[in-house]
């Protein structure tokens, strides 16, 4: 427009991408029961998002109110700004949903199940289905009902992947699979990221969320206990460090913030260390070291910080 003689260029202001999934002060109880209580957390665009927790501590719940077979009882649950709960019709064609008691039509064919849940959603690409049983080394040929556990999950894995669906729900998808199978699995999962796509995955693989996550969140008693990026949770991972001395030592010269010591001899001590190891390798620098080992670290540890303590009462997985 013009002002006083001059050109004024309006840029249009970007509006920010509706989340896939967005849950706010979620809470769900079955009477008396927990379920969840004042969950709130985000999923990006094109995020793998990794939902952790022990059995019972509402994982399953969460999912069940996400894909909309369970109305909350407070809060929000939305899925691309739609409510999940009264617009379930509408959230159905956007997302794909691997159930975590994964059950198939058994007397059904493996093909023709996967063509009749394709035509339920308006059909898929053309060899799409052919594609994916190829990557996964699944027979279409066969029943299902003659199908061992892993091969059933591969069926799932088709039926939700086959749709190219802007976001995946996938609870607990690659049990039952032989570990070349997982590598595929993760291969599969990577594409879809590459794609755009979204994936919500709770998964008790713990190698599995610390290739494949973006961020995790960690549920615990029914409440969300931690929200963060992979590689924070990875830097408070513990390390487990033996160290043989040639002459005695005194193992309290190697406590400080962040080691511990486990074990004690006169002259082998076994540490753990979370975060930053230089601080003790400047230490044990000043001594005559005969061997030292370092174990691989893993996440198992942080979220075991997390998991501990359980309540004896259990609602869902």
């Amino acid at each position: 427009m013009l002002e006083h003689g001059r050109l004024i260029c309006y840029a249009r202001a970007r509006m920010p991408p509706i989340p896939p999934i967005e849950v706010v002060s979620l809470t769900k109880r079955y009477g008396r029961h927990r379920g969840v209580e004042d969950l709130t957390f985000q999923v990006g665009v094109g995020e793998i998002f990794g939902f952790l927790g022990p059995n019972g501590a509402g994982k399953t719940t969460t999912i069940r109110v996400l894909v909309g077979l369970l109305r909350s009882n407070g809060g929000t649950a939305r899925i691309f700004g739609r409510d999940c709960w009264t617009g379930t019709e509408r959230v159905h064609r956007d997302l794909a949903f691997i159930p975590g008691d994964l059950r198939l039509y058994e007397s059904m064919g493996v093909l023709e199940f996967l063509q009749f849940m394709a035509r339920l959603h308006g059909g898929v690409r053309p060899r799409r289905i052919e594609a994916l049983a190829d990557r996964l080394d699944l027979d279409l040929g066969r029943t299902i009902k003659h199908l061992s556990k892993g091969n059933r999950q591969k069926v799932g894995l088709v039926q939700a992947l086959m749709h190219e669906a802007p976001l995946l729900v996938l609870d607990e998808p690659s049990v039952g699979l032989d570990p070349l199978m997982e590598v595929i699995f993760m291969d599969l999962m990577r594409e879809e990221r590459a794609a755009g796509r979204t994936i919500f995955l709770s998964s008790h693989n713990l190698s599995e969320v610390e290739r494949l996550c973006d961020r995790v969140a960690i549920i615990r008693e029914g409440r969300l206990v931690a929200l963060e990026h992979i590689d924070a949770l990875k830097a408070k991972r513990v390390r487990q460090m033996s160290v043989l001395f040639n002459q005695p030592v005194d193992p309290r010269a190697f406590e400080r913030d962040g080691i511990v010591v486990l074990d004690r001899g006169e002259r082998r001590v076994r540490l753990a260390v979370r975060g930053d190891i230089n601080p003790l390798i400047r230490t044990l620098a000043a001594y005559d070291v005969a061997d030292l080992t370092f174990s691989e670290p893993d996440l198992e540890d942080v979220f075991l910080h997390y998991y501990k303590e359980e309540p004896a009462e259990k609602v869902d997985a």
